[in-house]
């Protein structure tokens, strides 16, 4: 039978870098937001779709 703290260790360090690549996310889209202001930042977003589909 696997230790339960084993395989809690490993869900937890999934978790944080899960969550440590979303805030990197969160703050790279709002240092853009910042620059760029709304209007730029959506375009780029939107074209930035458009090349993806």
């Amino acid at each position: 039978m696997p230790n339960a703290a084993t395989c809690n260790d490993r869900m937890t360090s999934a978790l944080v870098i899960l969550g440590a690549c979303g805030a990197v996310l969160l703050a790279g889209g709002a240092t853009l937001w910042a620059y760029y202001g709304s209007r730029v930042f959506f375009d780029m977003l939107a074209s930035g779709l458009a090349y993806c589909f």
